[in-house]
């Protein structure tokens, strides 16, 4: 009798071992059936605070919202990038993107080489010929850009509204175009209301590395609080983090970039110009999803609520009504077209 219930509780085991093999395979079907999306973080990764973790909102919308399936890559270093794209393309996803300009290269090579392939990339850098004309990335890149110097533009008139100070500071990551568009616009904006007013703009570094150095940014930023600045706008990633421990130390203000950055440090941060990477990144996922993708230049602005300032329960106290009104005004000349931005310094 013993060896008969043995028997037939190693059948009944069997059994369910070959259920849930079945169902296992049934899952990893269904899985790959559906939308596959995969994604590689720029310098800095998850937990940026930044535009990495803007990317990944978007995507775990997109996850939660169109029952996508999203794998994520964390790169070490250049050539890490590029295999992980390569990686994420072999294995035929739906869609390819790289978060940052850095991989503008990588991006365009393998959409050349996988033409069967979307692939999208936040901040992809965009070449021109020698007559100024715009060369259009291949049909299967979509290239996702910011506006930025309109927010900044925001952010740089409120920094002067409220600074109770002639000079305001500026401090970026890489000394590259791309953020010379969050100087540029800022510059302009603070000129706008305050044309005496001088800014003090500095950079963390010429690498990529100039975008995850606090220490660099606290110590730039106590310089420039030291000089008589009262308020400083950063657009250096993870640096900025050393932006706010010297707006702390020093009892100054700061205004955070791309996400609302409040929470880093309540209280000193007078306002955050967002760069709403989670909204584009949502939105070629639902493109790629509902079989409407197509490569090209989309740009994100004022006008399309893809860049813009934070005034909420938070900071509102330290932004008087009379300046709210003022910089709402300016947003709306800004979209109307009769205020125009300047890209470059």
């Amino acid at each position: 009798m013993r060896k008969i219930i043995i028997a037939v509780v190693v059948l009944l085991a069997a059994h369910v071992a070959l259920l849930l093999a079945g169902a296992g395979r049934g899952n990893a079907s269904l899985a790959r059936s559906g939308t596959t999306v995969g994604i590689v973080f720029d310098v800095g990764g998850r937990g940026d605070k930044s535009f990495n973790d803007g990317a990944y909102a978007g995507a775990d919308s997109a996850r939660r919202m169109l029952g996508v399936t999203v794998r994520y890559i964390e790169p070490g270093d250049g050539s890490d990038r590029e295999s992980g794209l390569r990686l994420l393309a072999a294995e035929k996803m739906d869609l390819v993107m790289g978060v940052g300009f850095i991989f503008t290269d990588d991006l365009t090579n393998l959409a050349r080489e996988y033409p069967n392939i979307n692939f999208a990339g936040i901040d992809l850098s965009l070449a021109y010929d020698s007559t100024g004309k715009l060369i259009p990335p291949p049909p299967n890149l979509a290239a996702l850009k910011f506006r930025e110097e309109e927010g900044s533009f925001l952010v740089g008139s409120l920094a002067a509204l409220v600074g109770h100070s002639k000079k305001v500071g500026f401090i970026g990551g890489m000394d590259i175009p791309l953020i010379h568009k969050f100087e540029a616009g800022y510059t302009a904006g603070v000129k706008y209301v305050c044309p005496d007013c001088t800014v003090i703009a500095q950079y963390a570094g010429v690498t990529p590395d100039a975008f995850k150095n606090p220490s660099r940014g606290k110590e730039l930023a106590l310089s420039q609080y030291q000089s008589g600045v009262n308020i400083i706008f950063h657009a250096s990633g993870a640096t900025g983090q050393g932006v706010f421990e010297a707006a702390r130390a020093m009892h100054k203000l700061a205004i955070g970039v791309d996400a609302d950055q409040y929470n880093d440090a309540p209280g000193y941060i007078l306002t955050s110009m967002v760069k709403r990477v989670n909204a584009a990144t949502f939105d070629v996922i639902r493109r790629a999803h509902e079989g409407q993708f197509h490569g090209g230049v989309y740009s994100f602005g004022l006008k399309e609520g893809g860049v813009g300032y934070v005034y909420d329960e938070h900071n509102k106290g330290l932004i008087p009504d009379s300046v709210h009104a003022r910089v709402e005004a300016i947003k709306a000349d800004i979209i109307a077209g009769k205020i125009k931005v300047p890209t470059t310094r």
